[in-house]
């Protein structure tokens, strides 16, 4: 006798997005693009698992109009910082202004520079790490440094700070990989202080998520021609794990 097998398809889940009244740290804003701080634990835009509470949900309710051209989960989002970064992030208003930013992305006009705190003893004053990321092939949520399948990658760094066991570096990105920083000083073997990912163990320093923050973002206005350049300060947890190495 055959085997009957029948199925339930639940329903698709709805793509709408809910605007949402969440405080934003607005560093610019007109009518082309916005550039706002964000805050580290805030995730850019909605995906499985963060549905609300994102970057984008506030800027739904902040804004009347974004770009479409990312689709409906990512309404004006230009570029993407992970969520446990802090920093500048600009979103476009419309698809002309994003198409005008995404261009000066791809051809790394946009400054993007960053500062972070590493692990160890940095030895070089300056330096660039030039190395092509890919996806890891142990864990698909982590991203390697491989020649397999992967994409051309530059990070620029700068020692700003030396402690003994951790260095504080300004790095600023040539191109823009997803965890791009933090892969790259895992790869030289300085990953990031609180890293969750790259920098397994706390090596006698703590924090809440990596050490990073999008310090200054500088872009061309897609409609002025005004070279805009915005800087953040070093948020108050980054601060204070400073204070206590320089103190201790």
């Amino acid at each position: 006798m055959a085997d009957v097998i029948t199925l339930t398809m639940p329903e698709p889940a709805s793509a709408d997005i809910i605007a949402e009244d969440i405080p934003l740290d607005v560093y610019y804003e007109d009518k082309d693009v916005i550039v706002i701080n964000k805050p580290r634990g805030m995730v850019v835009h909605p995906a499985p698992g963060h549905t609300s509470g994102t970057v984008v949900n506030a800027l739904m309710h902040h804004c009347r109009d974004l770009s479409g051209i990312n689709g409906e989960l990512r309404p004006g989002i230009v570029h993407r910082i992970d969520k446990d970064t802090s920093g500048l992030l600009m979103a476009a208003k419309h698809d002309r202004a994003h198409v005008h930013l995404a261009e000066q992305l791809k051809e790394h006009s946009v400054m993007r520079k960053y500062v972070a705190l590493v692990h160890g003893n940095v030895p070089h004053d300056q330096g660039t790490v030039d190395a092509p990321i890919g996806r890891d092939t142990h864990d698909r949520k982590m991203y390697t440094v491989t020649e397999n399948n992967s994409k051309h990658a530059v990070t620029h760094f700068k020692v700003l700070e030396r402690f003994g066991d951790a260095t504080l570096v300004e790095l600023q990105l040539e191109t823009g990989r997803t965890h791009q920083i933090r892969v790259h000083m895992k790869f030289i073997g300085h990953p990031l202080v609180g890293d969750p990912m790259y920098s397994r163990g706390t090596r006698g320093l703590t924090m809440n998520g990596q050490a990073l923050h999008a310090m200054t973002l500088g872009f061309v206005h897609p409609t002025s021609g005004e070279t805009l350049e915005f800087h953040a300060p070093i948020p108050e947890d980054m601060e204070s794990l400073l204070h206590s190495i320089r103190n201790r």
